[in-house]
């Protein structure tokens, strides 16, 4: 497995990840497949300014252009305190094969290289067990519920919390 920046051609698997009925259960149901290219072209550009890391999930090195998921690290939060936040997906037919926790597992290893994003937090809804799971695995702390704010949804989460320069399992 690798991980590599999102890229143009990346479209199809945005679509496949935010329009799908399936995938986007956890998070509030399906996003409009019109403006994926945009949202595609965005997160390129915050990749360039240095200000998210986003990344692809590609399973087999020798094949970069089959995706399985994505993962990201992000600043979250306007005007008040600004929070590191990790967010993944893993398309149907790749997951149950600990993917999505050796991608979240190799960019908290990333971030603990880097030094700059501190105590990453995440927020999977609290129906999905296997990102719950993920986050109990790699050492995060469960802090409590809370309403995460996502797109134009309001999602009840686990709130968990992980230094990766210290408590990554």
């Amino acid at each position: 497995m690798l991980l590599r920046e999102v890229g143009y051609g990346d479209v199809d698997a945005y679509v496949r990840m935010r329009c799908d009925p399936v995938m986007m259960a956890e998070l509030g149901g399906p996003q409009p497949r019109e403006g994926m290219a945009a949202r595609v072209g965005r997160d390129i550009e915050r990749v360039a300014a240095g200000t998210d890391w986003i990344r692809m999930i590609v399973p087999d090195p020798a094949r970069p252009e089959v995706v399985a998921g994505t993962v990201n690290l992000w600043l979250d939060g306007d005007g008040g305190e600004r929070t590191s936040e990790i967010g993944w997906m893993v398309l149907p037919e790749f997951q149950g094969r600990g993917l999505g926790k050796r991608a979240v597992r190799a960019l908290l290893e990333q971030a603990r290289e880097d030094g700059r994003w501190g105590l990453v937090h995440a927020y999977p809804a609290t129906t999905n067990g296997p990102s719950n799971g993920i986050c109990r695995s790699l050492g995060f702390r469960l802090l409590g519920e809370r309403d995460t704010p996502f797109g134009d949804r309001v999602l009840r989460s686990h709130h968990w919390a992980l230094d990766p320069r210290t408590d990554l399992r």
